[in-house]
């Protein structure tokens, strides 16, 4: 998707839970008993670089995830694989992120951290076994140092070329060329954990294969969203500065790796234990951060809800609410915080979209709130910018279209007036989506079950892909399968 022009942003959708004031508990009556004196306060110790990282992937992903069985059952597969790797004496601890996204990270002291999207795409414990392996085997090649010494040496070569030799168009060049190198280095980097990866997760006596299967079910996955947000899928080397291999480059590899182990069949895979250990998980967004239902989001934190324009489909991402349709309109919605007495008319005119033409300011009432709104019109867009004032809170719509016609338009003004505070009742409604485990019965087809699921677009196909299934395949009865329900 071309990149709509963008507003310096100062609260996200995500991280601006806190403004709602936290109710204080009342406090206590005072007493005539006699009250200990206060322990010392110890000071909390120095965050280290490690520790900083670790807060900021979390801060990153939605936080920690809260299931404690599922978490029991990762550390248990990271143990297994920790104990038959090459470095046995290394311990790992594997912390499950609350997002959506399909990834994965480790740091050098042997934090693991994986995504609930990364596992909802995952169908046994020898394929989550094949992602802790590869990160776990970054950490034991010491890539993430490698790499430091990369980049290092990239900069001082740029640095030489422009500083001491007074040469900028040279320290361009040099730099261009380490980013290249750079981006072959990590490719190399990606290919070597995942060939020690699978030789490993073979050791602990797990299906090597599994890591072909999670490779073919993350790229079928990233295919799914790529046509839901109106993009064409993901082709192989188009980035040829990507930090990792093509999918099926890894998938290749990957079933390489394991032939030389033994043929398909071998090694534990361990369906019916992982699918019991992620029943109930949360799937898609959290309601914490807001979620979408069809064209409706809603915000039960913070208390609101909208419907995008026909045809959108929405991407809650940690800075901002997007949206697409497949004809090339868009959305970008965030939060902003209000000066003391800030008018909405005064707010708009220090953050008009740079580059842009500003047309003259609306003022309407939507739904009760105040809010304005106003067109502006770049080289290749035109933007309808629109704010609405909850409090002193200002959650700010922008709406681009390449060509703005007065239909386009109207849709653009109806999904303004749409707007709403929620009501109570609706808050304590909102439930997010969760994956259920169900077993497959006498009659059962993908068509049929995937018609059952809480969800309308290209239901069969997800359902597919959620599990891993072969176009076509039939479905035997008594089979366990994940289903998206409220």
């Amino acid at each position: 998707m071309n990149h709509i022009a963008t507003i310096a942003m100062t609260a996200s959708l995500a991280a601006c839970s806190s403004i709602n004031a936290q109710n204080k508990p009342a406090v206590a009556p005072q007493t005539t008993a006699a009250v200990p004196p206060a322990a010392p306060k110890v000071a909390p110790p120095p965050q280290t670089a490690v520790s900083r990282e670790q807060a900021r992937i979390a801060e990153a992903y939605g936080g920690v995830y809260g299931k404690p069985g599922l978490e029991r059952h990762l550390n248990v597969i990271a143990d297994r694989l920790a104990a038959a790797s090459e470095r046995p004496d290394l311990r790992y601890k594997v912390t499950l992120l609350n997002s959506p996204m399909i990834n994965a990270f480790a740091l050098p002291n042997g934090n693991l951290y994986v995504t609930r999207g990364l596992l909802a795409v995952a169908n046994d414990s020898s394929e989550v076994a094949a992602v802790l392996a590869h990160e776990m085997a970054h950490v034991t090649a010491r890539h993430a140092i490698q790499r430091a010494n990369e980049e290092r040496k990239a900069v001082l070569v740029s640095r030489v070329a422009s500083d001491v030799l007074q040469d900028n168009q040279a320290g361009q060049v040099a730099l261009a060329k380490g980013k290249l190198s750079l981006a072959s280095f990590s490719r190399a980097q990606e290919l070597e954990a995942d060939r020690i990866g699978v030789q490993n997760v073979a050791r602990a006596g797990f299906d090597p294969y599994g890591a072909s299967r999670f490779l073919l079910s993350m790229g079928r996955q990233a295919d799914l969203r790529s046509v839901a947000l109106g993009q064409k899928p993901q082709q192989p080397g188009l980035d040829f500065l990507s930090t990792h291999p093509s999918t099926p480059e890894r998938v290749q590899l990957a079933v390489e790796s394991a032939r030389q182990i033994g043929a398909p069949g071998i090694g534990d895979r361990d369906r019916d234990g992982y699918l019991s250990a992620i029943d109930g998980m949360v799937y898609g967004d959290d309601p914490g951060q807001g979620f979408a239902r069809g064209r409706r989001f809603l915000h039960p934190r913070l208390g609101f809800a909208f419907v995008a324009p026909e045809a959108f489909t929405f991407d809650n991402s940690t800075d901002a609410l997007l949206g697409v349709s497949p004809d090339g309109r868009a959305l970008r919605m965030d939060a902003a915080k209000l000066s003391a007495g800030q008018s909405l008319e005064r707010y708009v005119t220090e953050n008009w979209i740079d580059g842009t033409e500003p047309g003259p300011i609306e003022k309407l009432e939507v739904n009760g709130l105040e809010a304005v709104t106003l067109l502006a019109k770049g080289r290749e867009w035109t933007f309808r910018f629109a704010v609405v004032r909850m409090g002193q809170d200002a959650y700010r719509i922008i709406y681009a279209a390449r060509e703005l016609t007065p239909s386009i338009d109207d849709g653009f003004r109806a999904s303004l007036t749409s707007f709403k505070r929620l009501t109570q009742d609706e808050i304590n409604q909102a439930r997010p989506l969760r994956l259920d485990v169900v077993s497959a019965k006498d009659g059962d087809t993908e068509e049929s079950i995937a018609s059952r699921m809480a969800v309308s677009d290209r239901a069969a196909e997800r359902f597919a892909v959620l599990n891993g299934l072969a176009p076509g395949e039939a479905l035997q009865p008594g089979v366990k399968v994940k289903v998206i329900d409220e």
